[in-house]
């Protein structure tokens, strides 16, 4: 059997990119086309028309299509919560090819559309967590509880700790990049109920089946 390279499209006209695109459109006979679904009947990956155009919405616009509404309405912080999960279950920075379901809920056409560009996109990210750090023993509490910071971790301060401990299990040292399955959390060392705050230095990246023994120890003490 004889080994062939696949064929790349980094030639390929403009007009047969475009002409693609308008084909996948006819196909399912719709008026706007999804990342996802150019990628299932298109002859060409996304990332070649977003590299090629700029962004998916300048690809179908110049294929004459309406833009796809979904995911306009998305807040910031929901797209850097995904960010984090991916970064987590990569233990390092994502790239643009690594933006698909099922490693992402969102593509990074939609990354593109929200920030111009792929890169703006992690900068974006990196100066939102970075701009946390003073934030990272949390706010005061607005009742009178006598505690310093707040329960809630927020996604700065989970971020920081996740990066930390290398995204794995401070206890089994099982990890998401090295098994799927594997949740991480993070949890109190100190149960915040009994008086831990919720400070970098109390807080620990478990997965969910030590996080569980764990809270069952507790409950046995």
């Amino acid at each position: 059997m004889k080994f062939e390279l696949e064929s790349h499209s980094r030639n390929t006209p403009d007009e047969e990119l475009i002409s693609d695109l308008k084909a996948v459109a006819e196909k399912l006979k719709k008026n706007k086309v999804t990342l996802d679904e150019y990628n299932d009947y298109g002859n060409f990956h996304s990332t070649t028309l977003t590299r090629r155009f700029g962004s998916w919405f300048k690809c179908l616009e110049l294929a004459g299509l309406e833009k796809t509404r979904s995911k306009l309405n998305i807040p910031n912080e929901e797209l850097f919560e995904n960010l984090v999960e991916v970064w987590t279950k990569l233990e390092r920075q994502p790239k643009y090819n690594d933006m698909y379901k099922p490693l992402s809920k969102f593509s990074a056409g939609t990354y593109e559309n929200r920030f111009g560009s792929w890169r703006k996109a992690l900068e974006n990210f990196v100066n939102y967590m970075n701009d946390g750090e003073i934030e990272v023993k949390n706010k005061p509490t607005k009742k009178a509880t006598g505690r310093k910071t707040q329960r809630n971790i927020n996604i700065r301060l989970r971020f920081m700790v996740l990066r930390r401990d290398n995204f794995k299990c401070r206890i089994c040292g099982k990890s998401p990049a090295t098994d799927p399955t594997i949740i991480l959390h993070v949890d109190h060392i100190k149960a915040w109920a009994k008086g831990g705050e919720t400070v970098i230095e109390n807080l620990q990246s478990l997965c969910s089946v030590c996080n569980i023994g764990k809270s069952d120890l507790e409950m046995e003490k």
